[in-house]
């Protein structure tokens, strides 16, 4: 499977390393063996070096498994540091009499189990999100290498936002899998008083009241988060960082440093995670609902809930995921810099499609 994946990404419209080297005139004509040495074995010897700066090639089996590596510690600590955080907006989801808002909810929680309690279900949450992470990043580099090739370059950057839901859809397909079982064992601990502590005693319990469905039964509801989620976390963000490289940016891309960049990126995440947080929040409300109750199903749960009522807890969501996604960007590529794997900057228009639309001669 990695070899035919290898061979589709050196096609890739995406693969910009080479792309790159051939719009900016490095990878110039070949010259004759047996002559003098000129500009064309500088040009070669330039395009070489430029290669060679990358630990990897784009779409190899090494930059699919350090991207999923990215995808680990992305998720996995940035989850796992807004705990507290996300364990107050579970409980204003499943019991809103009692945590009225985000203050009161952090009040009430710090008065009843103290400090300690804010930490509730942090086991779960990092290994869920790590293993989510995984998938979400990993198969998200592999789909968008599938899905463009299977276009072709020219309709693969005139239909570049529906390959980038399509692929984040299709990855985040699989990552709500491996998250499902530690996300029910998370929700249980910190919305269910009593019912367990730490994940040792959460999961022996959950398989001894309900068996593998306890784990599962709430994978459709995540699908109909997360997937929205995902969607609006990828295409936005590549569109947004395409946007600020021509609108907002002073230089291009390529003049710009590494910090630069990523300055970039992180901008780019927190405005894609606030548009995450609006589209999913809905099914975020059925999650802890589902998750806390025994026997209910996700459509009884948002009737019951209402338009009004899959709304809690919309504010501290949107600080969160913001907050979230910009870190996990800045995070991911972060990890693609340490490990110099290919960063392919915003595609641009292929020459053919210039000379089809008039713009070049």
């Amino acid at each position: 499977m990695y070899s035919s994946v290898v061979h589709l990404a050196r096609a890739n419209p995406f693969n910009a390393p080479h792309l790159q080297l051939v719009h900016d005139g490095l990878a110039g004509p070949r010259s004759d063996p047996a002559g003098p040495p000129g500009p064309p074995r500088r040009s070669r010897n330039l395009a070489a070096a430029a290669v060679e700066e990358y630990s990897c090639e784009y779409g190899s089996a090494k930059f699919y498994a350090l991207c999923g590596f990215g995808g680990v510690l992305s998720c996995g600590l940035t989850h796992t540091a807004v705990v507290p955080l996300d364990l107050v907006k579970c409980r204003m989801q499943v019991d809103p009499q009692k945590y009225k808002g985000i203050f009161n909810g952090f009040s009430v929680t710090l008065k009843e189990d103290g400090f300690r309690g804010l930490a509730k279900g942090w086991a779960p949450t990092f290994i869920g999100y790590s293993m989510q992470g995984l998938c979400k990043f990993g198969f998200y580099e592999v789909f968008k290498v599938l899905y463009s090739n299977m276009l072709g370059e020219e309709n693969a950057y005139l239909w570049r936002t529906s390959l980038y839901l399509a692929a984040s859809a299709s990855a985040e397909f699989f990552a709500d899998i491996a998250l499902a079982p530690m996300e029910a064992a998370k929700v249980r601990i910190q919305t269910q008083p009593g019912y367990a502590n730490t994940l040792r005693d959460a999961a022996p319990k959950m398989y001894k009241e309900e068996g593998l469905k306890a784990f599962y039964k709430g994978v459709a509801p995540l699908w109909m988060r997360q997937i929205p989620y995902t969607m609006m976390k990828f295409a936005c963000f590549e569109r947004t960082v395409e946007a600020l490289y021509k609108f907002v940016v002073p230089k291009p891309r390529s003049e710009c440093s590494k910090p630069e960049q990523l300055v970039v990126t992180f901008v780019a995440g927190y405005i894609a995670g606030v548009f995450c947080a609006i589209v999913s929040h809905p099914a975020d409300s059925v999650v802890s609902v589902l998750n806390k109750e025994k026997g209910s199903s996700a459509s009884q749960v948002l009737k019951r809930l209402g338009f009004r009522g899959v709304w809690k807890g919309l504010f501290a969501r949107i600080i969160m995921i913001g907050t979230l996604t910009a870190l996990q960007w800045f995070i991911y590529d972060s990890v693609k810099v340490y490990f110099r794997l290919p960063r392919p900057p915003p595609p641009e228009m292929p020459e053919s499609l210039k000379k089809k639309l008039g713009y070049t001669q």
